[in-house]
């Protein structure tokens, strides 16, 4: 499985927001639903918490994508 780096500003995004940002889901909705029935993992492990803070080097594997998290650089802005 290819890693995408999806870049955040700021350094911190929740889980569900992730997902969003990455275009995996469509709504905060879907991402919750989802999320809660144990669709993602976190570094490898389950994750059912839509609020888990994500950090640069997290790798989320969702819906057979692995995406991982980069801090957003001023030239990607």
């Amino acid at each position: 499985m290819d890693r995408e780096q999806v870049a955040v500003r700021d350094g911190m995004i929740r889980l569900g927001q992730f997902l969003k940002l990455a275009g995996v889901v469509d709504t905060g909705g879907e991402a919750k639903a989802r999320i809660q029935e144990g669709e993602a993992r976190v570094n490898g492990e389950v994750e059912t918490r839509r609020g888990r803070q994500l950090a640069p080097g997290d790798l989320v594997e969702f819906a057979g994508a692995a995406l991982e998290v980069v801090a957003q650089t001023a030239a990607q802005t």
